[in-house]
C-alpha cells in the first residue's frame, strides 16, 4: 500500500510537523542519558572467573586495564549449537566500534554461557573479532538475571528486565548489556543493565531501516532478522567461491 502524494508545500508542511516530535524525542534521550549516568551503583563483592582464550580471568581482568567495562550478555547455552539470531545481529555492529570505545576507555566483552570452544567455534562462523569469554560453571549470568535453569523454569515467576515474567515467556538464555566501572584501588561496581528491547538502539541497522520508505517492514520484532551467513544474498555469495 503505497502512501499519500502530495505537493512539495505539503510535504515539507508535515515533514516540519515531524521534525518537531524528533527533536522532542532527541531532547528526551538526551535527559535519559543524564539520567541513566546519575544511577546509584552496587558494589561487586563476589569473585566471578571466566574462560578466555587467555586462560581463566576475573571479572577485574575483562576489564584489560581501562576503567569501564561493558558485558553484552549474549544468547549461547551450553547445549545450544549456534548464537540466537538477535544477539548475532547486534553483535554484527561492535566490531567497528571497538578502536572508538578502546579510546575512550571502554571495553566491550560477550559473554556465555557456552564453554569456550562453542564460542570460539561461532565466532569463526560469523567472522568476529571483540572479546568473547564463557561464564560456563560460574554464577554470574544467574546472578544477573539472563540465564535460567530447568527449576527456575519451573517455578511460577522468573526475574527479567526488572520484574517477575511469565516462565513461558522466557528462555534459559535471554538477552541483556550491563555496565561496570573499577576504580582507582581495583573496586568494581555494577552501573548499569538492559534488557529485552533495551540494548536495541546498538544496532545501528535497525536505526537506518527506521529512516527507509517501508522502515522495519515487519510483523513481530525483527522477523525478518536471520544471522549474516543465512540470507539469500550472503548463500549466493558463499556458492560461487567454492
Amino acid at each position: 500500500m503505497q502512501n499519500e502524494v502530495v505537493s512539495r508545500e505539503k510535504w515539507l508542511e508535515a515533514r516540519r510537523a515531524l521534525l518537531l516530535k524528533e527533536k522532542e524525542a532527541t531532547r528526551l534521550r538526551d535527559s535519559i542519558n543524564a539520567e541513566r549516568l546519575a544511577l546509584p551503583w552496587v558494589k561487586v563483592d563476589k569473585d566471578y572467573i571466566f574462560d578466555t582464550p587467555e586462560g581463566r580471568k576475573s571479572l577485574a581482568d575483562l576489564f584489560d586495564g581501562r576503567s569501564q567495562l561493558l558485558i553484552y550478555h549474549f544468547m549461547l547455552g551450553p547445549d545450544w549449537e549456534a548464537g540466537c539470531t538477535g544477539c548475532s545481529f547486534l553483535s554484527d555492529h561492535v566490531d567497528g566500534a571497538l578502536p572508538h570505545l578502546n579510546n575512550h576507555d571502554v571495553t566491550w566483552v560477550a559473554v556465555s554461557r557456552a564453554p569456550l570452544h562453542k564460542i570460539a567455534a561461532y565466532k569463526r562462523r560469523m567472522g568476529w573479532k571483540f572479546p568473547w569469554v564463557s561464564s560456563f560453571g560460574s554464577d554470574f549470568n544467574f546472578d544477573y538475571h539472563v540465564s535460567f535453569s530447568q527449576e527456575d523454569l519451573a517455578k511460577d515467576k522468573v526475574f527479567y528486565n526488572f520484574t517477575a515474567i511469565e516462565p513461558a515467556e522466557a528462555h534459559d538464555e535471554l538477552p541483556g548489556l550491563s555496565a561496570f566501572y573499577r576504580n582507582d584501588k581495583g573496586e568494581i561496581f555494577h552501573t548499569y543493565s538492559s534488557y529485552a528491547r533495551g540494548p536495541e538502539e546498538l544496532i545501528g541497522t535497525l536505526m537506518i531501516l527506521d529512516r527507509a520508505p517501508k522502515g522495519r517492514n515487519e510483523g513481530t520484532i525483527m522477523d525478518f532478522v536471520r544471522r549474516h551467513d543465512e540470507y539469500e544474498d550472503a548463500a549466493k555469495a558463499q556458492s560461487c567461491c567454492h
